[in-house]
């Protein structure tokens, strides 16, 4: 099969197209032959920096294509069903830029009729934005219609991948969102996505706009640079709010006021979709697949996530593209 491998870390050029044997499922797994890989920052973080132990190394998480072989253990009606793969990279060597992965029979989940494009796009940035609306005491553990019903969400960088995912969701469970860009075009993606109110962060007052929005505070946070909106997120928490960190856009260290933190009992949560509790990771699979079924999630520009899609030989172009911060969704046409 057709694949793209890397047998040490660096730059996007260090990714070859090579042909690697068909592999096979063991116990409790499925073989999915991808239409749409899927590519996400930690993809090419984990390219930049990771050396691979002696085995060439397929990339990427997130992919969407058919089930094409089962092992044991594997309902074998499973063959033939259109499925979206998450994390198929995470401490695995198979990633999903290439024509075939196996993962584990829970890791393939069931796309039905939704388009390939929608799936490849699910994965971890579905997941991530998951897990930061529903890791606090005060947040639901499932989200649903309803939910969220009026409880006031800000989602900093709604433009962004995760971004636009939690934008989605929130707006499923009937959150009140608030989402912050930094131009014009951004704004129409974001409000493409379901954001009830947006904030260009460069032309506005953010935190004066947001209180005038929900004067009592937002309870949630969904943070892509917390050393940048750190003082923003202070201004704007209401009592027992969380703010779940997900990226550390704009840097690696934040300081952060804490006796003001502290008299609001505001909770900071650190999240890594890749290693989040089991429970949490099958519970952001149900309830994706909840809302898919709503038909409450989308891509394209009229969703707010533009797609970008490269051929799998120009699978350092797509990681390229992601590095610099490409707006939308960045997808590798594996056929071709």
């Amino acid at each position: 099969m057709r694949a793209i491998t890397y047998t040490e870390s660096g730059g996007p050029d260090v990714l070859q197209l090579t042909e690697l044997p068909t592999p096979d499922p063991g116990p409790g797994e499925v073989r999915v032959r991808l239409a749409l890989s899927g590519v996400n920052p930690t993809d090419w973080k984990r390219r930049s920096t990771a050396t691979p132990g002696g085995t060439p190394q397929t990339p990427n998480q997130d992919g969407a294509g058919t089930v094409d072989a089962v092992g044991e253990g594997v309902p074998a009606d499973r063959v033939g069903e259109r499925v979206w793969v998450w994390e198929a990279a995470w401490e695995r060597t198979g990633g999903t830029a290439a024509e075939h992965t196996v993962v584990r029979a829970e890791q393939a989940v069931p796309l039905g009729d939704h388009p390939v494009e929608l799936g490849a796009a699910l994965g971890i940035p579905f997941m991530t934005a998951h897990r930061c609306l529903t890791v606090a005491e005060h947040l639901p553990r499932q989200l649903s219609p309803g939910s969220l019903a009026g409880v006031p969400v800000l989602v900093q960088g709604g433009a962004g991948a995760v971004g636009n995912a939690a934008i989605q969701l929130a707006h499923w469970a009937g959150a009140t969102v608030i989402t912050t860009v930094s131009s014009p075009e951004k704004a129409a993606l974001a409000r493409a996505a379901g954001a009830d109110h947006v904030v260009d962060y460069r032309t506005e007052d953010v935190a004066a706009r947001v209180r005038e929005i929900a004067p009592d505070g937002v309870r949630a946070v969904v943070e892509v640079s917390i050393r940048a909106n750190a003082e923003v997120d202070t201004k704007v928490v209401a009592q027992h709010a969380s703010i779940a960190v997900y990226a550390d856009d704009g840097g690696p260290e934040f300081s952060a006021p804490t006796r003001a933190f502290m008299a609001l009992n505001t909770r900071f949560q650190f999240v890594m979709v890749y290693t989040a509790p089991a429970e949490a990771k099958a519970q952001a699979v149900a309830d994706i697949t909840a809302a898919l079924a709503d038909g409450a999630i989308r891509v394209g520009e009229d969703a707010g996530l533009p797609l970008h899609t490269y051929a799998l030989a120009d699978t350092a172009a797509a990681h390229q593209a992601v590095q610099d911060a490409a707006v939308g969704k960045v997808l590798v046409d594996v056929t071709a």
